[in-house]
């Protein structure tokens, strides 16, 4: 019997995935996968970009609005529910289309899960600390000399995954990458197509400058306002692109097109580094986001 097969459609912030995921969807009769870290939570519907609930309806979507914005999430819950979506899509004789820029999740799915050592807190609270007094860069270099391969992998102001990444030295004298080549995925399980839309760069950021101007007219401020008088928003939820800003601007610190200038700039700034972790797997095939020929593109790619 043939694996099931399984689709990744990725690709960095305003390339056009979800209108492609969509059309890809109707004509393979698969259910659309979220591999989004911020589309998970509830009441976060403009500032992740969420799919519109017409389209939701039209073609089912997994793993949006699953969890408030107050509670914790990460990879190994992401993966968790993943493979239980997974699961639940195949059994409808439909194709599972994960879509989504969120690239360690995509990993965690792809690749699985290393089973490391535990959090420890007085280990994090020792290394927050030391961040706080020599910044940010001080524990990158130092993570650079005990696991070069994960400091080319992390970026250099992703200071929890730094501190993750030391954490796991400390306890096990072993570098986090030489645990991480021990996961298991589903690629051995599945047969699995890994896509990527990009566009060329002046094209990308003139679409994420128009994406951030539409937010705002849809209520951005609003919304994140609301997030924030809810108080206890968890770390990973406060991580999302416009919060701080907005933040700042509600307490006065920048005004309104300062906010959006630097919103506008931090999502060009993510996308960078969006395509440079995609850039590294080389699994991944590269199609044109011109709608039309991207469909024409990727069908040819699977024959």
């Amino acid at each position: 019997m043939p694996k099931p097969r399984i689709i990744f459609i990725l690709g960095p912030t305003a390339v056009g995935k979800s209108e492609f995921a969509l059309r890809i969807a109707k004509k393979l009769n698969a259910e659309i996968v979220s591999c989004d870290s911020m589309q998970v939570y509830k009441g976060m519907d403009i500032i992740s970009s969420k799919p519109s609930v017409c389209a939701r309806r039209k073609i089912p979507h997994h793993l949006i609005d699953i969890i408030p914005a107050q509670k914790e999430f990460n990879a190994s819950l992401y993966r968790n529910r993943a493979l239980k979506a997974i699961k639940t899509i195949l059994k409808k004789k439909k194709t599972p289309l994960f879509n989504g820029g969120t690239g360690l999740y995509a990993s965690a799915v792809l690749d699985g899960i290393f089973k490391g050592p535990g959090e420890d807190k007085k280990i994090r609270q020792r290394l927050y600390q030391q961040a706080e007094k020599k910044g940010t860069r001080h524990l990158y270099q130092r993570l650079q000399k005990v696991d070069p391969q994960a400091g080319e992998r992390i970026h250099p102001h992703d200071l929890r995954r730094i501190i993750r990444a030391l954490e796991v030295w400390i306890k096990t004298k072993k570098p986090i990458s030489q645990w991480q080549k021990k996961r298991r995925g589903i690629t051995q399980r599945y047969n699995v197509e890994i896509y990527c839309l990009n566009r060329a760069r002046e094209e990308l950021y003139t679409r994420i400058n128009q994406r951030v101007e539409q937010m705002f007219k849809k209520g951005l401020v609003n919304e994140v306002a609301h997030l924030l008088k809810k108080k206890n928003l968890s770390k990973t939820a406060s991580c999302a692109i416009g919060i701080k800003e907005i933040k700042d601007y509600l307490e006065g610190k920048y005004s309104l097109n300062e906010a959006k200038s630097l919103i506008k700039k931090h999502t060009r700034q993510y996308a960078k580094r969006q395509l440079t972790w995609f850039r590294k797997d080389k699994r991944i095939i590269w199609i044109s986001t011109n709608l039309q020929f991207a469909i024409r593109d990727l069908f040819r790619k699977c024959k």
